[in-house]
């Protein structure tokens, strides 16, 4: 009898070391799901602030009269690290049958960035039409 309950008591004992190991493992893993979703967010934000750049670069082209400078290098310092936009600007060359169209340019935006010590880089591409340029 007293063999019995010695043995019962074992193995609760044995019950509650094993669910406290579940319990250890499951919250590591919540741990580690929580990390991971933190570094999403941020990398997500990093990523928005670059599209953020590129649209407002595009923009500042689009409104500014004449054609856009043919090349040219910003740096914006985003509170997550410096990105390098690089613009270029060449002439479409588009054509109507044997006509070429004039005053249509071709602007590429480059922005450029480290994470993590690798070279990131997004790009935007899009056409800026001047009236009377030839």
């Amino acid at each position: 009898m007293l063999r019995d309950r010695r043995s019962t008591i074992a193995f609760a004992l044995y019950e509650v070391l094993i669910g406290l190991t579940i319990f250890a493992v499951g919250v590591l893993a919540l741990g580690r799901a929580v990390q991971n979703c933190l570094s999403a967010s941020a990398l997500n934000a990093e990523e928005e602030r670059v599209r953020q750049i590129l649209s407002n670069r595009m923009a500042e082209i689009q409104v500014t009269p004449g054609f856009p400078d043919s090349a040219r290098e910003l740096k914006v310092d985003t509170g997550y690290g410096v990105v390098k936009l690089v613009q270029k600007s060449t002439p479409a060359g588009m054509k109507e049958g044997n006509i070429e169209l004039a005053g249509i340019n071709l602007v590429t935006l480059t922005a450029q960035w480290t994470r993590g010590g690798v070279m990131q880089s997004r790009q935007l591409q899009f056409y800026v039409y001047r009236v009377g340029a030839g």
